[in-house]
């Protein structure tokens, strides 16, 4: 059974750290690990709730669609 607290950790472990420290989390990577936790998110529902819930990661996606990339920035200046 979902339980709607797991969905942040969920988010946290779709999280892509790349070598310069930049973070991303893609839509897919993020229903995937909702799947392992008995969610069943289109792509659309998935960013929905990032929109919403994560106000520190915008989006860079490179093409139109819900298969979309974001990236953790800071609104103060630094990056």
């Amino acid at each position: 059974m979902p339980r709607d607290y797991e969905i942040p950790s969920a988010f946290k472990n779709a999280i892509k750290v790349a070598g310069n420290g930049r973070r991303t989390v893609s839509t897919i990577d993020f229903v995937n690990e909702l799947k392992t936790i008995n969610f069943d998110w289109s792509l659309r529902e998935a960013n929905v709730w990032i929109e919403h819930y994560q106000s520190c990661f915008k989006d860079v996606s490179t093409e139109e669609g819900d298969r979309r990339t974001f990236m953790l920035f800071n609104p103060n200046g630094g990056g």
